[in-house]
């Protein structure tokens, strides 16, 4: 099945928003603000603003890897990420277009699937200070997937902001998922770390972060159009240099780095002697954030 969201659409929308902040000469960062631009975003950054906007970041990332699994083991893919900040949440999004070197899946030579999340504060949209320990936030974290084949799916449950020394920052979504058409059935958890770190090298910085996708259980298939679902881990961090800050550039513009790509039952397929679908992959990367 092919969604309906458009690439087009997506690109324009990006567009848009960064059209809203020409002006407003935000900080770039990796999905966040770094982290003493934080506090200014905070409760104090809200009241100045006369928008429900509060920052942006959108980027631009190709990637060339092997050993993947299921699909075809050398793959190419152009990965167009938005992160805001909103005075009533966040939204996160991103549309993968991955072309297979050598090899063709079931949708044929190229392929996409992207994401769309947003979350609802419930802390600022009550007005109430929910921040207890190391949770800095409460919120209700949804989740749209799209691609072609049979794979549109809604995830909702509740997320988490964490405030985790070391760490630009830290969230925790707990998802239950429901799978649209015939491919799998409801009832899956997922658990969604996602993460950013810095350090300094010389004078530019190395930037870790990364997602992890865990679902926890399995289901079987209730009809007879559907595939059981096995549980799953999928790990994906990127270790990444500021090269654009080594050359004397703006920092958090120019990446370069890699990726790594763990997936354990790749899909929900569960491995066997006779179908492989333990994955683990490496990617060079090559990032432009604007």
């Amino acid at each position: 099945m092919r969604s309906s969201f458009s690439l087009v659409a997506f690109l324009g929308a990006l567009a848009a928003s960064s059209a809203v902040l020409a002006d407003e000469k935000m900080p770039l960062a990796l999905y966040n603000p770094p982290p003493a631009e934080l506090e200014e975003l905070g409760a104090v950054g809200q009241a100045k603003s006369a928008s429900p906007l509060l920052f942006m970041d959108n980027s631009i990332t190709y990637l060339w890897g092997k050993d993947f699994q299921v699909d075809p083991h050398i793959q190419q893919t152009v990965t167009l990420e938005h992160f805001s900040l909103w005075n009533w949440g966040d939204v996160f999004a991103f549309v993968d277009n991955t072309w297979f070197n050598g090899g063709k899946a079931m949708s044929g030579g190229h392929t996409y699937y992207g994401e769309l999340t947003p979350r609802f504060s419930i802390g600022k949209l009550s007005g109430k200070d929910l921040s207890f320990g190391p949770v800095k936030d409460v919120l209700l974290a949804t989740t749209y997937e799209f691609g072609e084949e049979d794979c549109e799916t809604f995830r909702f449950g509740p997320g988490f902001d964490l405030a985790i020394p070391g760490f630009d920052f830290f969230k925790l979504n707990f998802y239950y998922r429901m799978p649209q058409g015939n491919r799998s059935p409801d009832g899956v958890w997922q658990v969604v770390p996602a993460w950013s770190t810095h350090f300094p090298v010389g004078k530019s910085d190395i930037i870790l972060d990364g997602v992890i996708h865990w679902a926890v259980n399995s289901k079987d298939a209730e009809t007879p159009n559907q595939q059981d679902y096995s549980k799953n881990l999928h790990i994906n961090p990127q270790v990444k240099y500021d090269l654009g800050k080594a050359l004397g550039s703006e920092p958090r513009k120019l990446l370069v780095g890699i990726e790594y790509d763990y997936w354990s039952n790749k899909y929900g397929i569960e491995d066997s002697k006779y179908f492989d679908t333990n994955q683990s992959a490496t990617s060079l990367l090559l990032q432009y954030h604007f």
